[in-house]
């Protein structure tokens, strides 16, 4: 078989926590060529439970991260299933051993992968929609001087508290069924997953969404049972739950400033941010409320506040969900990018 994607083999590779991730892998894909000065490049990361193709509806030619102009780089995230995960690291670090990765950690892989491998000094844009967006204020917070132009949308610099309140309960679902058994499931834990996705499924889209029933007159579902089972259920079906609670205690403690470069004085990281940003929350996102990003702008030095007019709640921002909001998206993308 074939990959459609490379890796990067990072050693033996030292996180945050002071635990060592051994043979640490991390995949990327590459869409267009790095030119001879290095500096056409993109870094475009992934989501929560998201691998790289899941990012390549905002990626084409006459679109913003256009390959014929750009070099556009999706790393994946570590828990993602591709990058070092708990379903792919070798005992004894597998399941539910595989140690706690931060964002920072995930941003200081992407960093040697575009370094050490590219030889590239200074990156032309970085983007990403949800956990995309968190690592993309982390580039901004850890390495400010080695891009031009930033654009988290549908994220945050960093887990506010209702969020976190959320992702409880999204872990709870997961970790109630008893086929779980504390990760070491021989079998797949069905309730579980069915489960986190009905948790999901009350935040990923807007309570105005649902009152226009969206769900059927423009994804075309039966019914909202047809698309709580279809749509919800089918996304959440395919993930092993430990990948996806590794990745959940990733967003959970996400935050730009939790780190030796600034102690925890969150508005200092989002002031060292020197990029030009385009801070794009979904206008009803209940994950990322519009006010968290408001915040965040008024502490960054050269960012802008551009919500994106959607009922479409956090799927405003992807994955490629609503035609409308990716044209929103891939306009400010060019606006920002001709800047």
């Amino acid at each position: 078989m074939t990959l459609d994607y490379e890796i990067f083999d990072l050693g033996d590779f030292a996180l945050q926590n002071g635990a060592i991730l051994r043979d640490a892998k991390l995949a990327y894909k590459l869409f267009g060529t790095l030119n001879a000065t290095r500096d056409n490049a993109i870094l475009y990361p992934t989501w929560y439970s998201g691998q790289h193709y899941d990012n390549e509806w905002l990626v084409g030619r006459g679109m913003a991260l256009d390959p014929d102009k750009y070099c556009i780089i999706i790393p994946n995230m570590f828990g993602n299933g591709l990058s070092s995960s708990p379903s792919n690291t070798p005992e004894p670090y597998n399941a539910a051993r595989f140690p706690k990765v931060t964002a920072y950690d995930n941003v200081r892989a992407q960093h040697r992968l575009v370094t050490e491998h590219f030889g590239i000094s200074h990156l032309r844009m970085v983007t990403g929609w949800s956990m995309g967006g968190l690592q993309t204020f982390h580039w901004g917070a850890m390495y400010p001087d080695m891009m031009d132009l930033l654009a988290p949308f549908c994220g945050s610099a960093k887990c506010a508290r209702h969020n976190f309140v959320f992702l409880e309960g999204v872990k709870a679902a997961l970790t109630a069924d008893g086929a779980f058994q504390d990760g070491w499931y021989s079998e797949k834990p069905h309730k579980g997953l069915r489960a986190a996705a009905r948790v999901y499924a009350g935040w990923g889209f807007s309570q105005s969404f649902y009152r226009e029933e969206l769900d059927l007159k423009t994804l075309g579902y039966a019914s909202l049972e047809d698309f709580l089972v279809s749509f919800w259920e089918g996304f959440f079906l395919p993930k092993d739950p430990n990948n996806l609670l590794a990745m959940l205690w990733t967003w959970q403690n996400g935050d730009i400033s939790a780190n030796e470069l600034y102690n925890g004085d969150y508005k200092a990281a989002l002031g060292a941010i020197k990029a030009k940003a385009y801070v794009m929350p979904g206008g009803t996102d209940l994950y990322f409320p519009p006010e968290d990003s408001q915040n965040e702008v008024a502490h960054m030095p050269n960012a802008t506040y551009v919500p994106i007019p959607s009922i479409w709640g956090h799927f405003a921002g992807g994955p490629g969900t609503n035609p409308v909001d990716v044209k929103f998206l891939d306009d400010k993308l060019k606006e920002l990018l001709a800047s």
